[in-house]
């Protein structure tokens, strides 16, 4: 039976979740944010060490200015409702993408919100906002370049290599979640998921309860994991 330390999920279905109950978008990605508690709340009381959620890409900046600025302002309403129950949890917040480029409101509330559970010891929940997985890779190339010019000596491996990547401080992704019936990846964690297990389930992220996940773990468990060897 595999155990499962790190679970990533591609939070997705929330535009066409709304649409079907005659909501718009909106509803659908508020709803969708209130989730997010539950189901780590869940992954927490499961002992799953870390938690990433895919909260934004690189990608989403091609939507309407209406909804990435709506999008933007999910953090504040996610940790102004939720931050202190996060913290009683012992939950660590961290933030894997590119900070510099969203907005400084709500870059400050995602840096509170880091700032305020660094202490703590528990699941980490890791939101990749403003991520996209070859942006990642080509910064880590670069920083390894530039660690190269200023004098360092490296020997770039597999291992090594992960130094450079955002999640050098968390767990290998053991399960990716993808929800909403889409089967790809979505430039989410390219290098991480090299050996993950994949599940996609056809219900949107707004009804993907916290049963739906402990099915996910039960499904995973079971699972024989090989990693390209013979057992």
């Amino acid at each position: 039976m595999s155990e499962c330390k790190h679970v990533a999920i591609i939070m997705d279905g929330n535009g066409r979740w709304a649409k079907s109950k005659g909501y718009p978008r909106t509803q659908g990605h508020l709803v969708g944010t209130d989730n997010v508690r539950n189901i780590a709340i869940a992954a927490n009381d499961a002992g799953i060490k870390a938690l990433t959620v895919y909260a934004f890409s690189t990608e989403n900046w091609k939507r309407s200015k209406e909804e990435v600025d709506y999008l933007m302002k999910l953090p504040f309403v996610f940790f102004k409702k939720f931050i202190d129950e996060l913290m009683e949890k012992n939950i660590k917040i961290t933030m894997i993408g590119e900070m510099s480029e969203i907005p400084k409101d709500t870059a400050k509330v995602l840096q509170k919100a880091i700032d305020q559970t660094s202490s703590n010891t528990g699941m980490v929940l890791n939101f990749a906002m403003n991520y996209g997985s070859r942006n990642e890779i080509v910064r880590a190339v670069n920083n390894i370049l530039n660690d190269v010019k200023s004098g360092k000596e490296i020997n770039v491996t597999e291992e090594n290599f992960n130094d450079y990547l955002y999640t050098n401080n968390l767990p290998e992704v053991d399960l990716v979640i993808r929800t909403s019936g889409e089967q790809r990846i979505s430039n989410f964690l390219l290098w991480q998921i090299a050996y993950s297990e994949l599940i996609f389930t056809d219900v949107p992220w707004p009804e993907f309860t916290p049963d739906k996940f402990l099915e996910c773990l039960d499904n995973f468990k079971n699972r024989d994991r090989r990693f390209g060897g013979i057992k």
